[in-house]
């Protein structure tokens, strides 16, 4: 089976000769993984060796080496070092700037064919730059994380869901198929890798609450399919409730692929609301980091969004937080504090509460780009699916009015939709909520 020619753009053309190099960042996994595939298609077309390359780096957006993020990552390489070994494929684990190191490898290999996973990030396209100007050989990207292409779903960044869902359902037919199975390559890698990996011991936040990995992914997923989708519909929104998905840091690395969770529960019913989450908000997000080069600041807010919050720029706040004092749940709100403890000790905030977060945030900072910029640091910093479109829309939204319209003028936030305490309280039992976290901030 060839992988669809609408998954793939050239960003360096020409023909291709020798081993190839599939250079992966994105999308962590074996299984499932449209830019794995095409990589094996274009080795067996050469009858020529495959090696997976991933490039550490010392620090990537708010993450570093000593944090729980990179554990987390880690965990995963290393079982996915051992995937790829059964099918004779030869996994490398790289250090430094991929705009130097890509290139210095596949000089030292003789590669012939490079091919990459798709970001929309603006630090992944730089890379890709630098690769593709001191590189000689065809270099293709593969989008492998969206179920339809970025590029193709829509031209320009969209608005709201309403329009983008009606894009997307143009094209899902075509990219909604079923995965072959990864095969190995024609021959073997010419040296044998042995890699230097981290040592744990450097890890200052090893203690993470969560498993990695592809199989912890596909575990995930078969709990939630048995244990959780019936409720989703109706308890999403709980955080109370045990009734989310969970998938979320696996989607985040590529641990396991959206495709793949679509599939599986498509097959099962209609489950319209989880689908909208996975399909089309996720995919949304990549749209905006995508079209939107300013996704990470409020000069890439929505005009009306903008316009209303400068007019109240200058509103008296009752409270004013810094930075420290946030990052330490240290506010005078106990339902707030319970979220961001949550945050810290499991790496995962509920999903819903992730927008009454952020909003707050707006509402104690000094400004709406102080508010914005400390939302994602705090976002990036903790969660295990930080440093992702997700992250930056999900804050845009909330702060920025991104995705949404205007609603009821008031004090510090103008037209952009508000959330409160009495609002929570009323919607799911944030005592419940509250005193969980605090049980599980004592163990």
């Amino acid at each position: 089976m060839h992988v669809n020619p609408g998954r793939i753009r050239a960003i360096r053309s020409g023909e291709a000769r020798g081993p190839v190099i599939y250079w992966m960042s994105r999308d962590q996994r074996v299984n499932d993984n449209w830019a794995l595939l095409y990589a094996l298609e274009i080795a067996r077309k050469l009858n020529e060796s495959l090696a997976v390359v991933f490039c550490l780096t010392p620090r990537f957006l708010e993450a570093g080496t000593g944090d729980r993020s990179y554990r987390f990552m880690l965990d995963g390489l290393r079982e996915l070092e051992q995937r790829l070994s059964s099918l004779g494929i030869a996994f490398m684990l790289a250090y430094g700037d991929p705009g130097d190191v890509i290139p210095d490898l596949i000089d030292d290999s003789g590669a012939g064919m490079l091919v990459a996973d798709f970001s929309p990030l603006r630090i992944s396209r730089t890379w890709k730059s630098m690769v593709a100007d001191r590189v000689e050989i065809p270099f293709h990207e593969v989008d492998a994380h969206n179920i339809v292409p970025c590029w193709i779903a829509s031209q320009k960044q969209e608005w709201s869901a309403h329009t983008f869902r009606l894009k997307l359902k143009k094209h899902l037919s075509e990219f909604m198929e079923e995965f072959p199975g990864p095969s190995p390559p024609p021959r073997p890698w010419r040296e044998s890798v042995e890699n230097r990996w981290p040592d744990p011991g450097t890890q200052k936040a090893s203690g993470c609450r969560i498993r990695s990995g592809e199989r912890a992914a596909a575990e995930q997923l078969e709990r939630f399919i048995t244990e959780g989708l019936e409720r989703y519909a109706s308890h999403r929104n709980d955080p109370a409730r045990d009734a989310q998905s969970g998938l979320s840091p696996y989607l985040h690395l590529g641990q396991l692929s959206a495709q793949r969770v679509a599939l599986n529960i498509m097959a099962l019913g209609d489950y319209t609301e989880f689908l909208d989450e996975l399909i089309v908000r996720r995919e949304l997000s990549d749209n905006f980091c995508y079209h939107n080069e300013h996704y990470d600041s409020m000069e890439g807010m929505p005009e009306w969004a903008r316009r209303t919050l400068e007019d109240h720029r200058n509103d008296r706040r009752d409270y004013i937080y810094s930075y420290d004092e946030l990052e330490g749940a240290k506010t005078h709100d106990d339902l707030w504090n319970a979220a961001q403890l949550e945050m810290l000790i499991k790496g995962k905030m509920h999903g819903y509460l992730r927008m009454y977060w952020a909003k707050k945030i707006l509402e104690w900072s000094e400004s709406p780009e102080d508010a914005l910029i400390t939302a994602i640091r705090l976002n990036d910093r903790y969660e295990l699916d930080g440093r992702d479109p997700n992250g930056y829309a999900g804050c845009g939204w909330s702060i920025g009015g991104l995705h949404d319209r205007p609603f009821k003028e008031r004090p510090v936030f103008g037209k952009i939709r508000y959330m409160s305490y009495e609002g929570m309280r009323r919607k799911f039992d944030a005592r419940e909520y509250i005193n969980r976290i605090s049980r599980m901030a004592d163990q």
